[in-house]
């Protein structure tokens, strides 16, 4: 079999070209462009049964990601497993807003992800903004361990944390705090395409907005006088969210669109005080 005969066999079996150009690139470790001038290159018989192992695989929906074991974000190369959810390109808007609050927050401003997943929020951060004291937690071992991984791996001083949401910060405060938590409602028809992801990164169940609640709710608690919260949340739930961030008292509250111009961030600053 060579270059081309794959790519054909994966069209005939419903990949579109796009996938599995970036299938076979990524088992040879080739950019797409090489395997366009050398699409009669001969593929080793291990490369090609793990090419067709792999196209079985996605043709089950398991993430690209997964197959490859890495993930591009936000400059980054983080490497993910099936105990993390893959980054998407919508979260680097989340990312974005942060390093343009941060040069406002203080010399060394603290900044905490939670709900880290691969780490990617965190590193991220770290990466373009040095200067942060940046921490981030996780309820999954799994995906602690991937993320504490990847610190490592690039070198980023980046503080981990065990827990569920807030509990491993008690009496502790940040400028900014950052979250993709899972936010897809429990009986959304999506759901199934993203089997092979950890469900609880997905969903909370119920009508997606458990996650975000707890999260509105117990940040003014660990936000300094002045600092912010940004929240990923779904597309059509930026009403909800900027609603909850009102009503809790926050001020500034505002959207940001992701990649398909859709709202997917919402953000508000805490004006200080205790906390009610």
């Amino acid at each position: 079999m060579n270059v081309a005969q794959a790519l054909a066999e994966a069209r005939a079996r419903g990949l579109d070209r796009l996938e599995g150009q970036l299938l076979l690139g990524a088992l040879l470790n080739v950019e797409r462009g090489w395997l366009i001038s050398h699409d009669d290159a001969k593929l080793t018989a291990e490369q090609a049964a793990r090419f067709a192992d792999w196209l079985a695989q996605r043709l089950q929906d398991v993430p690209l990601a997964y197959l490859v074991g890495s993930k591009e974000f936000h400059g980054l190369t983080l490497r993910v497993d099936a105990h993390t959810l893959v980054p998407r390109p919508d979260t680097e808007v989340l990312v974005d807003w942060a390093l343009e609050l941060l040069p406002g927050l203080g010399a060394a401003p603290r900044a905490v992800d939670l709900g880290t997943g691969s780490g990617a929020i965190a590193l991220a951060i770290k990466h373009r903004f040095a200067a942060a004291t940046v921490s981030a937690v996780d309820l999954s071992p799994g995906a602690l361990a991937m993320a504490q991984a990847n610190a490592r791996r690039l070198a980023l001083d980046v503080e981990f944390l065990a827990g569920d949401w807030w509990q491993p910060l008690a009496g502790r405060r940040f400028e900014l705090i950052v979250s993709n938590p899972p936010y897809i409602a429990g009986d959304d028809p999506h759901l199934p395409a993203l089997r092979h992801e950890p469900r609880s990164a997905l969903t909370p169940e119920g009508d997606g907005l458990a996650a975000l609640r707890i999260l509105v709710e117990g940040a003014p608690a660990h936000l300094a006088s002045g600092g912010w919260l940004l929240l990923e949340h779904g597309y059509d739930q930026a009403g909800a969210v900027t609603a909850l961030l009102s009503a809790r008292g926050f001020t500034e509250v505002a959207n940001r669109r992701d990649l398909g111009e859709q709202p997917r961030v919402s953000g508000g600053r805490w004006p200080g005080g205790p906390a009610a």
